[in-house]
């Protein structure tokens, strides 16, 4: 059978329908609080664990094309998924934290540059977009939505995560063999890590560029926070 071809038109569809979703729900839990929005959160969070488990079992395993090399969950927008469905079920300062910058700074790089090769209405399309269109739905409404906002130093307590993680990652790779994350070399395909230089020094490119995104994101609720503080040194 011949794989279904990517449809820019179907894609962009399906990511369109998402934001306007996530804007939607983000508007109506500010102006309309209650209940509902908790409600809401989990089945977000079901959603990203029925997608997470459909990926591996239908996807993967049900072609039979699994193996150690490629068939582990250990990319950063895999491992958001599963962290997402847990902020939104959750709650916890920290998980929402996670949600929010590997969201923003992450699925939405995958959105605007989709690693593809199958199309509507293949699974796989489904399993890809909607992971990906979720995680950033979810990083929206949780903080937006339901305004559980990053707290101070919340930059540099998911950068040094993320790279522990990717150090974790990068002891699979050593004993396996794999190239998770593209750590022991470039990817066969162009792709974002191409102009960021040769292999070691993308890594180290691409870790700066991290941080400085996730200080972007960080901006808004950093002036927030300032002036809140502001507001209570200011005598009564």
């Amino acid at each position: 059978m011949t794989a279904a071809v990517v449809s820019p038109v179907a894609y962009m569809s399906t990511v369109a329908v998402g934001v306007v979703l996530g804007a939607f729900l983000c508007v109506l839990a500010r102006r309309r609080p209650g209940r509902w929005t908790i409600t809401v959160a989990r089945v977000l969070g079901l959603v990203l664990a029925v997608d997470a488990v459909s990926w591996w079992t239908l996807v993967k395993l049900g072609r039979g094309d699994w193996s150690i090399e490629s068939g582990l969950p250990l990319a950063l927008c895999n491992i958001a998924v599963f962290v997402t469905a847990a902020a939104c079920w959750w709650r916890t300062p920290l998980l929402v934290e996670l949600t929010y910058f590997w969201g923003m700074a992450g699925a939405t790089q995958a959105l605007l540059t989709p690693d593809l090769t199958v199309g509507f209405p293949d699974p796989e399309f489904f399993e890809y977009v909607g992971g990906h269109v979720s995680v950033v739905l979810a990083a929206a409404y949780l903080v937006i939505g339901l305004r559980i906002l990053p707290r101070r130093g919340a930059v540099w307590r998911v950068f040094a995560i993320t790279v522990g993680y990717t150090a974790f990652v990068g002891v699979v790779d050593l004993v396996t063999g794999a190239n998770y994350m593209f750590l022991r070399r470039p990817p066969d395909e162009w792709s974002v890590l191409r102009p960021l230089g040769p292999w070691p020094w993308y890594l180290l490119s691409a870790a700066i560029i991290a941080l400085a995104l996730l200080a972007l994101l960080d901006a808004p609720f950093w002036i927030a926070r300032r002036r809140a503080e502001r507001s209570r040194s200011e005598p009564a």
